[in-house]
């Protein structure tokens, strides 16, 4: 059959890409006079958030991308200058989310929902971590500042549980969060919520600075939150508050006292000296971060902790992050759903709403929800079941093993590229010289960035802290504790382990040269000579092809030359051979192509099928 009689039958039949007119529909509706401002985008979100707000399909959006030369899964996070790329291809004008909503877009961006409008956003109270070494006070303070004594209530004076609590201070509500310790704080980041705005570091002035302190500092450090310092126990003897600014000074928190940015204050949990100067300090804090959200929204918040109530079933402490929370609203929390029956605040008084930034407990679930979860209200009880398996499938995608290999690939598309590493090593001599020697290796595009180290076995404290900060973890001639294997491998958390210093700077070397961003090579994957062009179906141009070089391919980048010169760059939207529609034509076959939004062919034309591949430098 010749080309001529081919391309009059597909005239009479076109009817290929049958789900892309609608979506080009919504794109022109949204591109065109009828935008009235910018569509506002947050700094980042994830590929299927920017097809919902786009009113585009996942896989449109991600073809867009792979014709950028940029490989990315529906729930893979980019940056707003990568999703320029796609909204420029639908014809949709943006712009990025000002500073303070930035914060509050991203939270949207997370849950799925579109940004909020400026003049909706109110200040909200910050959320609080205290962190520090076992009895240098943590509970004994925060115990002091809501005036109710949990400490006495608890075995030995520490901490049994995780509990938020809410208190007027400074001029406005703080809420804290008061952790068992930084590895509830960081296993609930590792499960992907940002739940904190200041980290409070609990340091006993006559003890100074601990191995559990240096591990707290870690992990907030690794969260990227503001740390004030609380200096305790100066109504002792033995307080000496230089010493441990000292010691701050040598684990990189500059004190101000000592020309640095880090706000440090002398307090006592006894006696009461210093805490109103600490609240109005961290309301400072809070006041320069701008923390905003819109209370006029369904709410979205984070699950502190669940338990098991023998009378009043599964409850859980939420905190809610944006929205209100009110009795009756459908929830779920991961794989969890249920409506609410009861809200009772920290003081267990039973309440309607809940407030941004303050914590509840909930009780209403059918099934227990695990700390971390993010909660999110849904519109009925058939969208909140339609959630969690959404979730689940999001969830299964996200625990694919952590290696150093996975994380190199992984295009960072920042400015800067880092390899977070966790180091433990038999002895503080080894720790030091591989500290240093990984620290040298920096390159131009990207660098290494040490999160914690420590002499002794791998614990389950350094697996949770790799888990959350998409680390690995390093150790030097020491094995892992049992239960940090366990957890490491539930999590996908690779332990590397080396007996040899040169091999493990090599390795690394080698990976952070591999971090450099990829060079985009295009491949001409095969040409097409147009010989004839028909008319088809609502205007749309069929060119009559025959394939001189390599093949075709359907829903292929391509770019159409005229005598020497680019015309066109867009996709092939239907390829036909006949009446059917095909994948792909070789060499030396006739075929019909209709491309994406492009119709002015002429005789000669040639049709250039390429693939953009990257390759390391």
């Amino acid at each position: 059959m010749t080309t001529t009689t081919m391309a009059v039958t597909d005239a009479g039949d076109e009817r290929g890409s049958r789900g892309q007119r609608p979506r080009r529909e919504r794109g022109e509706r949204r591109s065109g006079g009828q935008q009235s401002r910018p569509l506002v985008l947050p700094s980042t979100m994830t590929v299927q958030y920017l097809a919902e707000v786009l009113n585009q399909s996942a896989i449109d959006v991600i073809k867009q991308l792979m014709r950028n030369g940029i490989m990315a899964s529906m729930n893979q996070v980019i940056d707003y200058q990568v999703a320029t790329l796609v909204t420029t291809a639908f014809g949709i004008r943006t712009s990025m989310a000002p500073e303070p909503a930035a914060a509050a877009v991203r939270a949207a961006a997370l849950i799925g929902e579109a940004a909020d409008e400026a003049e909706d956003l109110i200040p909200r109270p910050p959320v609080v971590v205290v962190l520090g070494h076992v009895d240098h006070g943590k509970t004994s303070l925060l115990d002091y500042i809501k005036s109710s004594r949990v400490a006495d209530r608890e075995i030995g004076g520490i901490t049994q549980h995780m509990g938020a609590y809410q208190v007027e201070a400074g001029g406005g509500p703080i809420t804290f969060l008061d952790t068992p310790g930084h590895a509830a704080f960081t296993a609930i980041r590792a499960r992907g919520a940002r739940v904190t705005d200041i980290a409070v570091l609990v340091v006993a002035a006559d003890d100074g600075i601990m191995p559990q302190t240096v591990e707290a500092i870690n992990h907030a450090k690794a969260a990227d939150v503001p740390i004030v310092v609380a200096i305790n126990k100066m109504d002792l003897p033995g307080a000496d508050p230089e010493r441990v600014k000292r010691q701050l000074s040598e684990n990189e928190l500059l004190v101000e006292d000592w020309g640095g940015d880090i706000i440090s204050v002398n307090v006592s949990a006894r006696t009461g000296e210093g805490i109103d100067d600490l609240l109005e300090n961290l309301q400072l804090v809070a006041e320069i971060s701008e923390l905003r959200a819109n209370p006029g929204k369904r709410a979205s918040g984070v699950i502190i902790e669940a338990k098991l109530d023998r009378k009043r079933g599964p409850s859980a402490t939420v905190l809610v992050a944006d929205g209100t929370l009110s009795v009756g609203d459908y929830i779920v929390a991961g794989t969890a759903t249920g409506r609410v029956r009861a809200l009772m605040d920290d003081k267990g008084k039973n309440i309607a709403q809940v407030p941004p930034g303050a914590p509840a407990e909930i009780l209403g679930f059918g099934s227990l929800p695990e700390a971390g979860d993010r909660l999110t209200v849904a519109a009925s009880d058939r969208e909140a079941r339609s959630m969690t398996g959404r979730r689940e499938r999001s969830r299964i995608t996200q625990s694919r093993a952590l290696s150093l290999e996975e994380v190199v690939n992984r295009v960072n598309l920042g400015d800067v590229k880092e390899l977070n590493l966790i180091l433990k090593a038999d002895v503080q001599g080894s720790l030091e010289a591989i500290r240093h020697s990984l620290e040298r290796l920096v390159d131009e595009d990207a660098k290494v960035r040490v999160l914690h180290t420590g002499v002794g076995a791998v614990t389950e404290s350094d697996v949770l802290l790799a888990s959350a900060s998409d680390g690995v973890i390093i150790s030097f001639s020491i094995s892992a504790e049992p239960s940090a294997e366990r957890l490491a491998d539930r999590m996908g958390v690779e332990i590397r382990p080396y007996n040899i210093i040169y091999q493990l700077i090599d390795d690394i070397e080698l990976s952070l040269h591999g971090m450099l961003e990829p060079v985009s090579t295009e491949v001409i994957v095969g040409r097409a000579e147009i010989r004839e062009i028909f008319g088809g179906r609502r205007g749309t141009q069929i060119a009559g092809c025959r394939v001189t070089d390599g093949r075709m391919v359907r829903n292929g980048a391509v770019r159409v030359t005229r005598e020497g010169n680019a015309v066109a760059q867009t996709t092939i939207s239907s390829l036909r051979h006949f009446r059917d529609e095909v994948n792909e034509m070789n060499a030396g076959t006739e075929c019909g192509i209709i491309l994406q939004g492009f119709n002015d062919f002429q005789t000669g034309d040639i049709l250039e099928v390429y693939r953009q591949e990257r390759a390391r430098r």
